[in-house]
């Protein structure tokens, strides 16, 4: 909650504090200079940390309590819980993660349907039919909220009252209001009125407040892509985002499926990738 401060700069400081056997609240009255020498902290970070202490600590156990009655969770990657299906494939993983709803679904057989931008109609309805023969074979959707390729897999497991996995490029306070009770986005809503936290569970590495900011699709997009133990993709714009999550993939011996649609599937098979043929789905 600190500004400035991001998931890895957490990681540093807890790190360090670990080592040197330094409680929280030793940490939180250090000087000026201990933080940029000790800490590398920046400037903006360390006037937040050393301005009015009384006041910013209460406003931070404010927000950890209403965090708490609602029973988020904040794990960073220095906690032995830390996601491990995220630190096998990916070489820098977001230092925190807030997670709200059925932790037991980060054990379970994941899978994602992924798609670039712009998907056509027809490869639109390819991401439907993925997901729905994943979840009819008892797997657990990973997707996102607000992109129609992920929305189209997203209300799949709704339909059979199945669990997913949602993973937010802002907080989830932002994307499920106030209460975390609102569907992720609006086509969700004619399937299910609120979110089920009991059934499904929402990950996000921002802020639980956090709007929207430059790269965090892409922020978004691994997260999604590493928590699946399997990934379909439908189509891949050459040298874009999702060859290379593909691609991360294959290094860390994930399944990877590609549409024989896509225009260099050719190449990703001979990378380790199975070929999908749409009209041999069962």
């Amino acid at each position: 909650m600190t500004p400035g401060i991001g998931g890895r700069t957490v990681v540093r400081v807890l790190t360090r504090n670990d080592l040197l056997s330094r409680t929280p609240e030793e940490f939180l009255a250090l000087s000026p200079e201990a933080y940029r020498e000790e800490y590398r902290l920046t400037a903006k970070s360390i006037a937040a940390l050393t301005g009015d202490r009384l006041a910013f600590l209460r406003s931070i156990l404010v927000i950890e309590q209403r965090l708490a009655a609602f029973g988020v969770s904040l794990v960073t990657s220095a906690d032995a819980h830390y996601p491990a299906l995220i630190e096998e494939m990916d070489p820098d993983p977001p230092g925190a993660l807030f997670l709200y709803g059925n932790m037991r679904l980060l054990d379970a057989n994941t899978f994602s349907v992924l798609s670039s931008r712009n998907a056509r109609s027809a490869d639109l309805d390819l991401i439907e039919r993925l997901t729905e023969l994943g979840v009819l074979n008892g797997e657990v959707l990973v997707t996102s909220h607000n992109k129609p390729e992920y929305q189209r897999s997203a209300v799949v497991p709704l339909r059979w009252g199945s669990p997913r996995i949602l993973c937010f490029d802002c907080g989830i306070f932002t994307v499920l209001g106030e209460d975390l009770k609102s569907e992720a986005f609006t086509a969700a809503r004619l399937w299910r009125y609120e979110f089920d936290a009991k059934t499904d569970l929402v990950i996000s590495p921002f802020r639980p407040d956090a709007q929207f900011i430059g790269q965090n699709n892409k922020i978004r997009d691994k997260l999604v892509a590493c928590l699946s133990k399997r990934l379909d993709f439908v189509q891949i714009s050459s040298g874009g985002g999702m060859e290379k999550l593909a691609r991360m993939a294959l290094k860390a011996n994930r399944k990877v499926r590609v549409s024989d649609r896509i225009l260099n599937y050719r190449e990703l098979r001979t990378a380790g990738a199975e070929v999908i043929n749409p009209d041999e789905l069962a």
